[in-house]
């Protein structure tokens, strides 16, 4: 039998709900051995809070329920749940950065990543646009963003700009990418031999051949095109209020939005609790929760820890196919 894959568990912002929620899904079997990344004494303030049991091991130790192994990044000033200090910015951050180390070199199969407090990070000093920006410069690759949940799997080809910088950000060479990316991470991570895509327009009706915007002839279009022409199953660009509609989900295995705001809530809204945030084209697996820090919720124990089961059971899923591939198993 072959042995689990070994992730790297991030917590995140150490005032918020990430530490509680790693408490709690250690105290279950895990579809894999579990190397948190973070500060042991938030972690154990945090079973604290939640009057749940945890015992701190080292990196190569087993573990069983109740148990973390830790890869220790201590924080400089004590957590108060729910008051994020930018003091503890650099430890945040560090995690990270050495969680995606040991990735690339194969100590650990996959990440997974709890959230962080972008605000904090920056007044402790540190420039820091996300972890998935963050990744993608360690690694030194170009990234695709997806949000996925069991119903539905959005990648996005703009992320996180304002809505006035978006037309700007859609160009040939840019799309082109983010559809190749997505094309391949689905056929990899996800096991599907022809992944069919549905590509939103940018505009209302898909632009309405032309009346409402050209940013589906002079750009989508010819994109589409000229992957079609490859082989691929594109669909598009279609309208953004019916091509999410449930009876059509069969025929399509993704659908990659133009902007943030444009996929996320349908996804979100279909099934928010399940949903986990995904980057696709790093040459290992990473999964993080699809939500944000919650401070107002940390340490009430009220926090749900559904998204990170999620996430660790996907990594897990990701990391196997992953290594079946590369042993020719698949």
């Amino acid at each position: 039998m072959r042995a689990p894959p070994r992730l790297a568990l991030v917590p995140g912002e150490p005032a918020g709900v990430g530490p509680e929620l790693c408490v709690r899904i250690a105290q279950d079997p895990q579809p894999a051995r579990l190397l948190a990344y973070g500060d042991g004494d938030t972690l154990l303030a945090a079973a604290r809070a939640l009057g749940l049991p945890l015992r701190l091991r080292g990196a190569g130790e087993e573990v069983g329920p109740g148990e973390l192994a830790l890869v220790e990044h201590r924080n400089a000033a004590a957590t108060r749940f729910g008051e994020s200090d930018p003091a503890n910015a650099a430890a945040v951050v560090g995690a990270l950065r050495a969680a995606a180390a040991d990735a690339l070199v194969g100590q650990v199969d996959g990440i997974v990543t709890g959230p962080v407090h972008k605000a904090s990070i920056h007044l402790g000093g540190i420039a820091f646009t996300g972890t998935t920006e963050l990744l993608a410069g360690i690694a030194g690759v170009d990234v695709v963003m997806m949000l996925a949940n069991p119903r539905l799997r959005v990648a996005l080809a703009t992320t996180h700009l304002p809505l006035r910088a978006v037309p700007d950000a859609i160009t040939v060479d840019g799309l082109e990418r983010v559809l190749r990316t997505t094309l391949s991470a689905l056929r990899r991570d996800f096991g599907i031999a022809r992944p069919r895509l549905r590509v939103l327009g940018l505009n209302p009706h898909a632009g309405e051949s032309g009346t409402l915007g050209r940013e589906e002839i002079e750009v989508i279009t010819p994109v589409l095109e000229r992957l079609r022409g490859e082989g691929h199953a594109l669909e598009g660009p279609l309208p953004a209020d019916t091509a999410f509609l449930p009876q059509q989900r069969e025929a399509f295995d993704a659908i990659v939005a133009m902007y943030h705001d444009q996929g996320l809530p349908v996804l979100k809204a279909s099934g928010f609790e399940d949903a986990v945030n995904l980057t696709l084209g790093l040459p290992f697996p990473r999964v993080a929760v699809d939500h944000g820090t919650a401070l107002a919720l940390a340490g009430r124990g009220v926090a749900d820890a559904s998204s990170l089961r999620h996430a660790v059971a996907l990594c897990a899923d990701l990391a196997r196919r992953r290594a079946d591939a590369a042993r020719g198993t698949t």
